[in-house]
């Protein structure tokens, strides 16, 4: 096997010999032979150990095994203890999740203070066949067929080729010495029921059950790759903009599309979407209509679907002005106050009033419900929410609205505009250039 990983390790993984590698290594079968394989490599390794205190002695056992194992192969070890069940428990987590999340947190936590660059795990081809029937039991789009990645991030998996039979067969031959988590014996979790109930029946009835599963997860990941490539062309004709964390798609785009609700779970999916029944529904739907996710939203304007993140709370506080400010920072930007001698054509962020039309102090808040104002130029009085109809504003742009008013009177729509009771004339004697900056 030494033989084989070698030339495994040199086809595919070659960039790790001249770099500094962290081994998650629990004490178990799988990730002692892995250290073992890569110290016979002479790769600059270390060990990483997580001690989740969830089975009494054993867990301390594990760890002093480790720490042996390290001493006897003279490699740099790191131990962590975790209180598991109080993390579980604080975060509503199941045990198993809670472990994991510990476990890559930590890891990814020493690589920076210590400038690791790549963490190993030891997943093997059996962990591979497991994730994917755990996967295909509680439905799953085709990436979740796809099996583990053999690179994720900075986490290298070398072993997914090996199956476990043979990491096992390689630790007898070569006298290696492992510890048995009791707690894999346990039916109690579906991986362990997958790996000793359903797994070993199914490979009774196809000795090659491995290698036949590993050329279906090499067919899928090529068809998965070219469901990737046309989504990427749809999303270049549908996506028309992307930034400050705001994807906006054009309707007409993606409503032409064949097989629709494909392309909608490929496209969303990765933002936590799920009821994609619903989102194809949105693409029909009245301009103001939203679908949550636990992390997005969507949001339907007019002839475009906009993804961002979900609302930050709102904003309700009020933020005073007295004459001598000359800036203030607001929740998304800061308003500067200049006096200036003349006035200069404005741009949609800034405005120039006649300061003695203002009772000090201003205030800035949010617009609200009933407000209204004179639109400089305009006819009269106008209900904001009127404004914002006429100017097309998506109901982000609204959510992101500030007033600056004086004395309960609307001076300006920030960003949008001015009010015609404080427009500079030729009476005016004190301008006042009003900017804001985001």
């Amino acid at each position: 096997m030494q033989k084989h990983f070698q030339k495994y390790l040199n086809n595919h993984f070659s960039f790790l010999k001249e770099k500094k590698v962290l081994i998650a290594i629990s004490g178990g079968l799988d990730s002692v032979v892995l250290t073992h394989l890569c110290k016979a490599e002479n790769l600059n390794i270390s060990l990483a150990h997580c001690n989740f205190n969830l089975r009494d002695l054993e867990s301390n056992e594990d760890e002093t095994f480790v720490l042996n194992l390290a001493q006897t192969l003279n490699l740099e070890v790191f131990t962590q203890h975790f209180n598991t069940t109080s993390y579980a428990q604080e975060n509503n987590l199941s045990i198993q999740m809670a472990a994991r999340t510990l476990r890559y947190n930590w890891f990814q936590d020493l690589t920076e203070r210590l400038n690791f660059d790549y963490i190993l795990t030891a997943h093997h081809a059996d962990d591979n066949l497991e994730t994917f029937l755990i996967n295909l039991t509680r439905g799953t789009g085709l990436s979740g067929l796809t099996g583990i990645p053999a690179t994720n991030g900075n986490i290298v998996r070398p072993l997914l080729k090996f199956s476990r039979e043979r990491i096992e067969n390689f630790a007898k031959q070569e006298n290696i010495k492992w510890r048995e988590d009791s707690s894999n014996a346990s039916t109690k979790y579906l991986r362990n029921k997958l790996r000793h109930e359903i797994i070993p029946k199914l490979k009774e009835t196809n000795p090659k059950l491995l290698q036949n599963f590993d050329n279906t997860l090499e067919h899928l990941k090529d068809a998965s790759s070219i469901i990737e490539s046309s989504v990427n062309s749809v999303l270049k004709q549908a996506i028309s903009s992307a930034d400050n964390g705001e994807v906006v798609y054009e309707i007409s785009e993606l409503s032409k599309l064949k097989n629709k609700k494909a392309y909608l779970v490929e496209i969303f999916k990765p933002y936590g979407f799920t009821a994609f029944n619903d989102i194809e529904a949105l693409l029909s739907a009245q301009s103001g209509k939203q679908i949550f996710s636990e992390t997005h939203r969507l949001i339907k304007d007019r002839t475009q679907i906009i993804l961002t993140g979900l609302p930050v709370q709102q904003d309700d506080r009020i933020f005073t002005i007295t004459q001598d400010v000359k800036d203030i920072t607001l929740q998304n930007g800061i308003l500067f106050f200049d006096k200036v001698k003349e006035v200069k054509k404005a741009f949609n962020n800034e405005i120039f009033v006649d300061e003695e039309t203002l009772t000090y102090p201003l205030t800035v808040r949010k617009w609200q419900d009933g407000d209204y104002f004179y639109p400089l130029g305009g006819n009269g009085k106008k209900k904001l929410s009127k404004y914002f109809k006429d100017e097309k504003l998506s109901l982000l742009d609204k959510e992101k609205c500030f007033l600056l008013c004086s004395a309960n009177k609307v001076v300006w729509v920030i960003n949008y505009r001015a009010d015609e009771r404080f427009k500079v004339t030729e009476n005016t004697k004190k301008i006042l250039k009003i900017s804001f900056k985001k």
